[in-house]
């Protein structure tokens, strides 16, 4: 999985401008990383990653890079 693209995939589903996101930024520090986004995360891994994620693992992420290891499990 390419970290760009990826990280595209997030911009679109937090709804923030393109570019404005890395990797290494901290979910907890974004706003509109909230219960709707973490539901919309699941569901985006499994739809266009075609990944079962565990909420209990998508708990512990603290990266956006967190995130990307456990679609890329």
């Amino acid at each position: 999985m390419d970290e760009k693209t990826f990280v595209t995939d997030i911009e679109e589903l937090l709804e923030v401008d393109a570019g404005s996101l890395t990797a290494s930024i901290e979910l907890a520090s974004l706003e509109q990383w909230d219960s709707l986004a973490f539901v919309s995360f699941l569901a985006m891994a499994d739809s266009k990653y075609n990944t079962k994620v565990a909420p209990t693992g998508l708990r512990q992420c603290k990266t956006i890079g967190d995130l990307m290891k456990l679609v890329g499990q």
